[in-house]
């Protein structure tokens, strides 16, 4: 006959045992990874992708055909997904802000009231002109985020989006894709480009459009401001549908000016003014981002770099990064 002490043991050891076979088969699974993009390839018109080509319209008849039939209805969203984060989500939101310490080629003074450096949180956009970047020496510099170039028009990938995408976050920077806009392709084809190439993953920022007259490109043409924003708002409500995250507004002083002075009050903007504060650039607009230099110099870059402040203060950081749709004023 067993001791009681025998007993207990081997009770306890059934127990364990239970619960280990229990817990242990789901951890050892492999989970994909939502990391993956898809490669570029020629791109299709919606309808041909249906298996119902559109011919014979023009691109603005074929555009809101293609807006009305295939968007699904938009309901409004707030900056970030409103879902509770995961606690590595809230883990990395409460991490630390990293101090500015870049250096500018070509350094303006803003005023004593209007610098950069009065803002606590500030971020880089890149792009494949920055080459192969060292995150971590980035981050020590005051990189807490990034906004990386995706895609451009309809059919262009950038050739470093995937490994940006990916190096930036493992080096624990929050990061964001853009779209460079094209005025010679459909909304909903470019919109439709980017959801192909972008992934949505927990923690990003919002996706961004940008917008401005490209002296450089080979499309000349230049839409009226309500056709402007009409496209604008095809691929917004595009994205907005997918992501669940308003898209972010980036525009240059020309463009705003030309076309969108007073337009979509509810959309967060990322304003450029490297001559002045966007105060007095964009008078009356609110605005989340201000990039205040495209002749940053940091660390962990070859080259220059373009330099952004987020408005506000850490708490205003990290609120607007937990789901608050906080928008400062100018």
């Amino acid at each position: 006959m067993r001791s009681p002490r025998v007993v207990a043991i081997f009770v306890a050891c059934l127990f364990l045992f239970g619960c280990t076979s229990r817990s242990g088969v789901d951890d050892l699974m492999p989970r994909p990874s939502s990391e993956i993009t898809s490669s570029i390839t020629p791109s299709v018109a919606v309808g041909e992708m249906a298996g119902e080509p559109i011919v014979g319209l023009a691109e603005e008849q074929t555009e809101q055909i293609e807006a009305d039939a295939g968007a699904p209805e938009v309901e409004t969203a707030a900056l970030i997904p409103s879902a509770r984060p995961t606690a590595a989500a809230r883990a990395l939101d409460r991490s630390v802000v990293h101090p500015r310490k870049f250096r500018d080629a070509k350094p303006i003074n803003f005023g004593r009231n209007y610098s950069p450096k009065n803002l606590p949180v500030h971020g880089v956009d890149v792009s494949r002109w920055q080459g192969d970047i060292d995150w971590a020496k980035l981050k020590s510099q005051g990189a807490n985020f990034v906004y990386i170039k995706a895609t451009d028009g309809g059919d262009h990938l950038d050739p470093m989006f995937k490994k940006n995408w990916r190096n930036a976050h493992q080096a624990g920077l929050k990061r964001g894709a853009y779209h460079f806009f094209y005025w010679c392709r459909a909304a909903s084809s470019q919109a439709d480009w980017f959801i192909r190439n972008v992934p949505k993953v927990e923690g990003a920022l919002p996706p961004v459009i940008d917008v401005e007259w490209n002296h450089l490109s080979n499309c000349k043409k230049r839409p009226s401001p309500a056709k402007v924003r009409e496209k604008m708002q095809v691929f917004m409500d595009r994205l907005e549908a997918h992501y669940g995250q308003r898209p972010v507004i980036y525009t240059a002083p020309d463009f705003y000016r030309d076309n969108l002075k007073g337009a979509f009050q509810n959309h967060p903007f990322w304003l450029r003014a490297v001559a002045q504060h966007p105060s007095k650039v964009y008078p009356g607009r609110k605005w989340v981002f201000w990039q205040y230099s495209g002749s940053g110099l940091s660390h962990g870059v070859d080259g220059r770099i373009d330099l952004n402040a987020f408005h506000g203060s850490e708490a205003d950081w990290r609120r607007w990064l937990s789901g608050a749709t906080f928008v400062a004023s100018n």
